[in-house]
């Protein structure tokens, strides 16, 4: 019998509040003046590969701004995404790693972010796999962040979740700046660029950064990592453009692993980890990775190239529970060639349309024993000394082969209405070859014989496909609807742990209300999702592996509003709904399988909103504070357990600009210096996990811009 405290709230009130919210957000075009002015929109280069105002692109888009990432110390992502609606985003170790779920896709990973493509300058972050790791995008040279929520993206197979494109700072910018900044918690910041004209046609652009952290407050958890690009730009005279960009990232991050419940209990009444639950208490990712990629961008009359190569070159050390991951020799390379075509088809219409051509190559990976173990009753192991290798447990050989074809028509039968139809096929290819000698066990907690050679070939076929269309109520008021459908690729290591998984399919409907004036801004979305063979993780004990499930139905509400009181002071609020449930579902536990169906998927909050207020005197003087709540959520499948969520996480930056050249800045994270847990989890036999949130930390920035 499931304990009482785990019973939510009726169904009925959830969909209630949502149909208000909808309701009156709908009705805020009709209370408006009418003549109101209208506010010039943001463009998106995300949703349809093509620019177009986020109000005219019929889907759920989220633009961060470059106003927000400036006053933002973006240490990680989540510093510029945090509040979005529909979008979960944390850290549990204080570097580069983020937790993101959108809707619900991405929250089977463990580490890294699946089900959702990351795009950075238009060029694929994300694996062929849908595997995306944030250690080499450089964080202080982020221009803008774009959101776009749900299935039926053009840009790949792995994205039944959305896309993140992250636009860097272009290198045909002028601007040459330094940034330093110092905090607690041991926290420190150098990031430099340099931009320059060198020729009429010519631009290079060099960025250097620096960023520490010793999070003092829990033990082995330093992050540190150097960063480098050069950007070339070039133009020539038939009006195309050609930008190449070479990069190094080196990061090294001690992970701290979660906290039992006890421990999570100490955690919250002195605001300190001392310990956690896991025996490999040595765990870290130490990381090089090396970036490459060129674009070249011509229009030719009605027709616009924009081919693109790309690769990266990664190696890790990488110890965690029961083994160290050691992979020197990762490759992952690719091509886009793409082309828009403007022609005449039911009013102007605009053919967008391409291929794709992608590898994600692993030679030798190796997973090796800890060598410096105390063991206790049975052999088991206590605890680890040091994180150094000893006995060789397994290798690995790898090949992820993806070939994609895309095509989005666009057309505009009026001047009010627009409809784009995209469809895209990938076959994405695996080849792994494993010799694994041993194991670690997690029931016994010891090394154990392996498997030894396995063999997995395996290939999926992937179709995403969408059709949506925005109608102008009037010059400020857009209405939008779609429908959209896109099947998502388990990731190599999903494989490795379950052989016989399949892609997952995901299917949506969704509506929408855009509105831009002078003074308000506003996106409200519902959406209805159905998800066959949803990629769920299973946890038992501290081993993760992935099931099918038969069918998840996913329904939400989302709304983001901006509210300007004044040329001087504004207010925001975004809020989201989500009820996610198992239709059908069984999942194994010790050999026997117990049915979900009916049960509300872990780890989606039923509510989640947050608010904010800017002010900029324009004398200098910029302020603005933002604060977060995510009510309870289940922590297993069998929804036997709840975490009560956190409520008004807060965060404020105060500026001054003492010219346009000269700033200073103070970031306060968590005010109020609340301690809670970022993720809770509890696996099938009970166990209880916890990981911590930052406590209240300050950094204090100075900008310099010539």
């Amino acid at each position: 019998m499931k304990p009482m405290h785990t019973q939510i709230p009726p169904k009925k009130i959830g969909v209630a509040s949502g149909a208000f919210l909808l309701t009156a957000t709908m009705a805020l075009p009709l209370m408006a003046q009418e003549g109101s002015a209208v506010k010039l929109d943001e463009v998106s280069v995300t949703a349809t590969r093509s620019e177009r105002g986020t109000k005219e692109v019929p889907a759920s888009i989220t633009v961060i701004s470059s106003e927000r990432i400036e006053n933002e110390k973006m240490f990680n992502i989540k510093d510029g995404i945090q509040g979005t609606p529909g979008v979960q985003i944390n850290s549990k170790n204080g570097g580069f790693d983020s937790r993101l779920v959108i809707r619900g896709a991405g929250q089977k990973a463990n580490y890294g972010v699946r089900e959702i493509m990351v795009l950075r300058d238009g060029v694929p972050m994300t694996d062929p796999d849908s595997f995306t790791r944030f250690d080499f995008i450089d964080t202080q040279d982020i221009e803008r962040i774009e959101v776009t929520k749900g299935p039926g993206s053009i840009y790949g197979g792995g994205s039944a979740g959305g896309v993140i494109q992250i636009l860097s700072k272009s290198v045909f910018d002028e601007e040459s700046r330094v940034r330093i900044g110092g905090g607690t918690s041991g926290t420190s910041n150098a990031h430099a660029r340099v931009s320059a004209m060198a020729t009429d046609n010519d631009a290079f652009a060099v960025t250097v950064s620096r960023r520490a952290i010793e999070n003092k407050w829990r033990r082995r958890n330093t992050f540190e990592s150097t960063q480098g690009s050069v950007k070339h730009g070039h133009m020539f005279e038939n009006g195309g453009v050609w930008e190449t960009e070479a990069s190094f990232s080196e990061v090294n991050m001690n992970l701290p692993g979660s906290m039992s419940q006890e421990q999570y209990e100490e955690f919250r009444r002195t605001g300190k980890q001392n310990d956690n639950s896991d025996a490999f208490d040595f765990s870290a990712r130490d990381s090089n990775s090396y970036f490459f990629n060129s674009k070249y961008e011509l229009q030719d009359g009605d027709i616009t190239y924009k081919p693109r190569i790309y690769a990266t070159h990664w190696s890790h050390y990488h110890p965690v529970t029961g083994a160290i991951n050691v992979s020197e020799d990762n490759i992952i390379a690719g091509t886009d060639v793409e082309a828009h075509i403007e022609h005449q088809l039911w009013g102007p219409s605009t053919l967008v349309a391409g291929i794709s051509l992608r590898m994600d190559q692993t030679d030798d990976a190796r997973k090796f024993q800890y060598r410096d173990v105390t063991t206790g009753f049975a052999s088991r192991i206590t605890s680890v000394n040091s994180a150094q290798r000893g006995a060789l447990m397994e290798t690995e050989d790898m090949l992820n082969t993806l070939v994609g074809a895309f095509a989005q028509e666009t057309v505009r039968p009026n001047d009010k209405t627009l409809v784009d139809v995209s469809f895209r096929y990938d076959r994405s290819v695996f080849d792994i070859t494993t010799n694994e000698i041993t194991q670690y066990d997690y029931s016994s907690g010891t090394y154990v014989a392996g498997d030894g050679l396995t063999q997995v070939d395996k290939t999926f076929d992937l179709i995403s496909t969408r059709i949506g269309a925005s109608y102008a109520l009037d010059s400020s008021t857009n209405v939008y609807g779609s429908l959209a459908m896109s099947d998502q690729v388990p990731s190599a290591s999903e494989i490795g742990t379950n052989t016989s998984l399949s892609n997952s399919t995901t299917s949506t409907a969704e509506i929408g209300l855009k509105g831009r004036r002078a003074d308000l801004s506003y996106d409200a979305a519902v959406y209805y999702s159905m998800v066959d063979d949803e990629i769920v993780s299973v946890s038992e004990n501290s081993q993760t592996t992935f099931s099918n499930a038969g069918e998840v139905r996913k329904m939400g509400l989302e709304f983001a509003g901006n509210y300007a009181y004044s040329d001087k002071l504004s207010f925001g609020a975004t809020y989201a709904y989500s009820d996610f449930e198992f239709q059908s579902f069984f999942e194994p536990v010790n050999n026997v399988n117990q049915d979900r169906a009916g049960n509300k998927m872990p780890y989606v909050p039923r509510h989640q909103y947050a608010l904010s207020a800017n002010y900029d005197s324009g004398k200098g003087l910029k302020a603005g504070v933002r604060t977060e709540t995510w009510s309870a959520y289940f922590m297993d499948n069998a929804n036997t357990e709840k975490y009560s969520g956190f409520k008004f996480i807060t965060n404020a930056h105060v500026g001054y600009d003492m010219s346009e050249h000269q700033a200073f800045s103070l970031n306060i994270e968590n005010i109020f210096d609340k301690h809670y847990a970022v993720e809770a989890k509890k696996s099938t036999r009970g166990v209880q996990t916890y990981s911590a949130g930052q406590p209240r930390t300050f950094v204090a920035s100075y900008r310099h811009k010539f």
